[in-house]
C-alpha cells in the first residue's frame, strides 16, 4: 500500500481514485435524478459519422482516424478514434483511467524489479498513456459492435427548442433542473437538463414538457406540453 502513494506512482493512484469517484458519481446521479454519462455525451462534438466508420474497420487498422474530414479538429479526430458517440464517454473515461492507472503501476513495478528504482512520474505516465489508449480503443470498438446502433444523423442541440421532452429523473424546479429525454427528427434519443420557465411550475418524472429556450448546450427552459400538442 505504501508504494501506491510514492510520488512516482501518484498519477496512477490518482487515476484509479478518479475512476472510483466517477462510478460513485454515476450511482449518486441515479439517486438524485441526473445522468453524468448522458450529460457529458451531449456536450461533446457531433462526430457520430466518423465513429461509425471506425466501428466498421478492423481492430488492427487505424482507418477511422484517417476517415475524419480534413476540416475536423484534432480533438474530434481523437474522439472519433476512441469511438466517442457510439460508446458513452464516461464508460470510455473509466476504461482509460483504469488502463492508465494499472499500466503505470505495472511499469513502475517492473522498473523497480529490474533496476531497483521507479521511473520519474512523467516518464512512466507517457508510457502508461501509450499503453492505455490502444486497449481503451479496442474495448470501445468491441462494445460499439454489440450496442444498439442509431441510424440517425448528428443534429445541433439548438434544434431541440420547440420539441417535446419527457422528464426521466428527479423533479425540475426553477434553478433546479432535472433530466429529460427527447427524440430528434431522425429518431435519435437525447438527454438534456430541463427547468420550468414559470416559477410556479414543477415537472415530475413522466411529465411531457415543451422546450422553449436554451441556456446552455444541455440546459433548456420549458413549459408544460400544450393540450393541442397531445398525441
Amino acid at each position: 500500500m505504501d508504494a501506491l502513494f510514492l510520488s512516482s506512482n501518484l498519477p496512477f493512484t490518482v487515476a484509479l481514485g478518479v475512476m472510483l469517484a466517477i462510478a460513485m458519481a454515476e450511482a449518486m446521479g441515479a439517486v438524485f435524478g441526473l445522468s453524468p454519462s448522458g450529460l457529458i455525451d451531449q456536450m461533446l462534438p457531433d462526430i457520430e459519422a466518423d465513429v461509425d466508420v471506425g466501428v466498421e474497420t478492423d481492430l488492427s487498422t487505424d482507418a477511422s482516424a484517417g476517415d475524419a474530414s480534413a476540416g475536423d479538429g484534432a480533438v474530434s479526430k481523437v474522439l472519433a478514434w476512441l469511438c466517442v458517440g457510439r460508446v458513452p464517454a464516461l464508460v470510455l473515461l473509466v476504461a482509460f483511467l483504469t488502463m492508465f492507472g494499472l499500466s503505470g503501476l505495472i511499469i513502475q513495478s517492473g522498473s523497480s524489479a529490474l533496476v531497483g528504482t521507479t521511473l520519474p512520474a512523467w516518464l512512466a505516465s507517457i508510457g502508461a498513456i501509450v499503453v492505455g489508449l490502444h486497449p481503451t480503443r479496442w474495448f470501445a470498438l468491441s462494445l460499439a459492435r454489440i450496442m444498439p446502433r442509431e441510424e440517425s444523423e448528428a443534429v445541433s442541440s439548438s434544434s431541440f427548442v420547440g420539441r417535446v421532452a419527457t422528464m426521466t429523473r428527479g423533479v425540475a424546479r426553477v434553478g433546479l433542473p432535472a433530466e429529460a429525454k427527447l427524440r430528434d427528427e431522425h429518431g435519435q434519443m437525447h438527454y438534456v437538463l430541463v427547468e420550468p420557465d414559470n416559477s410556479s411550475d414543477a415537472f415530475e418524472r413522466g411529465t411531457d414538457v415543451l422546450l422553449i429556450s436554451q441556456s446552455s448546450p444541455i440546459r433548456f427552459n420549458a413549459i408544460l406540453k400544450p393540450i393541442e400538442l397531445a398525441g
